[in-house]
């Protein structure tokens, strides 16, 4: 299964010197590190850079990411380093409206639809949040040159500037280490690579006077030289021009060509600073395999996709976030190693699809040819006449992997696999707005008056994986504060947003994943235990071992 090395493998008498060692740690292993340390665990990180990266690279992210950041503890932050995005248009060479998209503040999952970032801030915003954690140990100027999984964990080396080594013993490994990946590389496993790659000039700059462009982002099909236009944070914007055929890549990456094209726009040494002018090439490709015993990808070390649906980041942020508290339930003994399987079957299948989709939007974009574009248009412009601004797509549903399927077959029926809107809940006596209930755990949600009707195993089942049970009061005032299970948490739907979710499946009972994914529904009085089950049956594992002494917290 592993190309990992077996050489001086870890003992069962060994005592691992981490619990999770994360190797990278831009956006995805920092958040990585920070939801398993607030889960107690000790998490190392090595970065072979000396210093955090000043240079932006993703500009955005959607409101389901912004719902996930905000699950590390940053989300009171995260409207200081950000700007909601207004839309996104893509223009013909002649101003014609090719497609619209409309984004709002208030979003189904909570945040903006869109938010604009400097991602140098979101990285200093998570690094902060993983400096007050006691689980987390990060070494920069660490170049990982070797691993070793053993049956218990994994030794990894690295090596600072000057080349001096040092093992660590970890009981798993998570290589967030960017398209150019060592722990991939060392896994041997095989990527599908789609092939289609194209050359952009790179240009972020920073406006010395505060300037509003409208909408926020938008694409300029022009065969004449295909570019984006985007929103990066309070401050900042990017341009990407394509590079042309038969265009020599060095000529377009000077400065002088940089402000050249920039200039049209505005855009002068008068106007802004120059942040970076560089090319790139974007890729659209996948690993075939995401863990190789204990060692496991995410991020851009598992996959590379086009950015013109700007799902990169935001596909690393949900990588993460269904790993962590898989991690947690492994790590507790509550769940066997083969549930991390179901983090790559999920994932890759979701992942496949944004990548997909990036490549058809990229098809329809980088078109050169004068005839083409035409055609392009026309045929575009026939199929959206009349019609107004669209809303953006919902998130992504989950399609396979750890979901209820009732009638035994692989076919998902909706809600399951679904993102859970976001709802106001509050206190029913006080009427505070309560926490995110689903934030790090499961949720198991019934209408209130409908008891589910669980027996003593199964509330035990759902303390041991951390689940809650909440029922969920109508704001009609109702609730006569009597309470209802010792077991549950009686909440106020104040906006109606759950019930009106579980009326539209006909159920009375919802049970959601850690990382807001419907696991499941059930109706009637007695549904919810065969949905308990379900999940029992997904996670069984032996006897749950005690945490490690070493665990923080």
């Amino acid at each position: 299964m592993s190309a990992v090395s077996p050489d001086h493998p870890m003992t069962s008498a060994s005592s691992p010197d981490t619990d999770v060692l994360v190797v990278g740690y831009g956006p995805v292993g920092s958040v990585l590190a920070v939801l398993l340390a607030q889960r107690g665990w000790r998490v190392t990180v090595l970065e072979r850079r000396r210093r955090p990266y000043t240079l932006p690279r993703a500009t955005s992210f959607d409101g389901e990411t912004a719902r996930l950041l905000a699950g590390t503890g940053v989300g009171g932050e995260l409207g200081r380093i950000t700007e909601p995005g207004t839309g996104y248009q893509w223009r013909t060479a002649d101003g014609k409206t090719l497609l619209d998209i409309e984004f709002t503040t208030e979003g189904p999952y909570g945040w903006p639809d869109a938010n604009t970032m400097h991602q140098p801030a979101l990285e200093e915003l998570l690094a902060a949040r993983a400096a007050g954690l006691p689980g987390i140990t990060v070494l920069r100027d660490r170049r990982v040159v070797d691993l070793a999984d053993g049956p218990d964990g994994v030794t990894v080396t690295a090596e600072d500037e000057e080349g001096a080594a040092r093992t660590f013993s970890a009981r798993w490994v998570v290589g967030c280490d960017g398209a150019n990946s060592f722990v991939r590389e060392r896994m041997g496993v095989s990527v599908t690579d789609l092939g289609f790659s194209y050359e952009w000039l790179l240009c972020d700059v920073e406006l010395r006077e505060p300037r509003e462009f409208v909408p926020t982002n938008v694409q300029l099909c022009d065969p004449a030289r295909p570019t984006t236009l985007v929103g990066s944070g309070p401050g900042h914007r990017r341009w990407e021009f394509m590079r042309l055929p038969g265009e020599r890549a060095a000529d377009l990456n000077r400065e002088e060509t940089a402000w050249r094209l920039l200039a049209p726009y505005g855009v002068t040494p008068d106007t802004a600073r120059l942040l970076r002018s560089t090319t790139y090439i974007f890729q659209a490709r996948w690993a075939d395999e995401w863990r190789a015993g204990h060692v496991l990808l995410a991020g851009d070390a598992a996959h590379l996709m086009p950015p013109f649906a700007g799902q990169g980041m935001c596909s690393g942020v949900r990588d993460v976030v269904g790993l962590a508290w898989r991690l947690d339930l492994v790590l507790r003994g509550t769940a066997p190693e083969s549930l991390l399987d179901s983090y790559t079957e999920e994932r890759r299948a979701q992942v496949r699809e944004s990548i997909l989709a990036s490549v058809q939007l990229g098809r329809l974009i980088c078109v050169t040819d004068a005839a083409a574009a035409a055609e392009r248009d026309a045929t575009v412009l026939a199929n959206r006449r009349g019609r107004g601004p669209g809303r953006p797509d919902p998130a992504r549903p989950i399609t396979c992997g750890l979901l209820h399927r009732p009638d035994g077959t692989d076919t998902r029926v909706p809600p399951t696999g679904e993102v859970l809107p976001h709802a106001r809940l509050l206190g029913p006596s006080d009427a505070q707005p309560l926490e995110d209930p689903v934030r790090g755990g499961f949720v198991l949600f019934t209408k209130a008056e409908t008891e589910p009707g669980l027996t003593p195993d199964r509330l035990t089942f759902l303390r041991d994986v951390g689940a809650r049970v909440i029922r969920l009061w109508p704001a009609d005032g109702s609730y006569d504060g009597t309470g209802g299970a010792a077991d549950a948490v009686d909440a106020v739907d104040a906006d109606g947003v759950l019930r009106a979710y579980l009326d539209r499946y006909g159920a009375t009972a919802l049970l959601v994943r850690p990382d807001y994914h419907v696991f499941g529904t059930a109706t009637g009085p007695t549904g919810a235990a065969p949905l308990v089950d379900a999940l029992r049956t997904q996670l069984t594992a032996p006897t749950p071992v005690p945490a490690p002494a070493g665990r923080a917290g």
